[in-house]
């Protein structure tokens, strides 16, 4: 049986438990990981591998882009924090290679979206708080699943953000989204989209107990990601 050889990039907590699935899977080989420390290697001496699973930092991303497209690896990218400009750096790739970017490899999370869209549809005159929680190691603010269930809630971009209230604020805007980010412990990640009508609540929730099922969506991804044709996908339209 030929393996699909994998590259991981960051060789962090994520990526030693995306290191360890790999392993373990007898589809698959770790042909090597690489570090922020080590990372020029990205471009000179790592090895070739059919699929790429990037989970470093975003000053990485240029290497990583580099690596893949001087070995033809297809990319699994997970890092948060990127803007417009990195975003477009991976359709660039996706138009000769298969990529898949998402905030979040976890298939509750993905279901989450889903159900919070359909909830923000039929209760467009409630108020939405969106409230994430993660380890104190965490650096970026509001996380990267926050924004993905903000574009669930407001698929157009038209409704104003508010990341954060203090003194007189007056009366809450009719459309405002709340976004708020919580920060200490060990926390794998919790998210909350309030839904707040008159005389009542709807609370969905989904809590991470493990960043095990992050890696091991990433590892499912990648699998999927090698049998596609070149392009950017999301995590939803790739698995689902």
């Amino acid at each position: 049986m030929t393996k699909t050889r994998v590259m991981v990039v960051g060789n962090g907590r994520m990526g030693k438990i995306i290191a360890e699935l790999v392993q373990a899977d007898e589809s698959m080989e770790l042909v090597g990981m690489v570090g922020l420390e080590d990372k020029d290697t990205l471009l000179d001496a790592a090895a070739a591998a059919d699929v790429a699973i990037d989970f470093s930092h975003k000053d990485m991303l240029p290497l990583t882009l580099a690596y893949a497209q001087r070995t033809g690896a297809a990319l699994v990218e997970g890092v948060t924090g990127y803007g417009p400009e990195e975003m477009d750096l991976l359709a660039q790739l996706g138009e000769t290679r298969p990529v898949v970017y998402s905030a979040n490899y976890s298939l509750g999370v993905a279901v989450l979206k889903h159900v919070v869209a359909q909830a923000a549809e039929a209760l467009e005159d409630f108020d939405v708080e969106i409230v994430e929680t993660h380890h104190n190691q965490k650096a970026d603010a509001p996380s990267g699943t926050a924004k993905l269930l903000i574009a669930a809630v407001d698929p157009q971009g038209q409704r104003e953000i508010c990341t954060g209230r203090s003194g007189m604020t007056g009366a809450r805007p009719k459309r405002e989204i709340g976004v708020h980010a919580l920060r200490g412990g060990t926390v794998a990640g919790t998210h909350e989209v309030h839904f707040f009508g008159d005389n009542e609540e709807l609370e969905l929730t989904h809590r991470a107990q493990s960043r095990r099922i992050f890696a091991a969506g990433a590892v499912a991804a990648a699998k999927r990601l090698i049998t596609k044709d070149a392009g950017l996908y999301d995590f939803d339209s790739l698995m689902f």
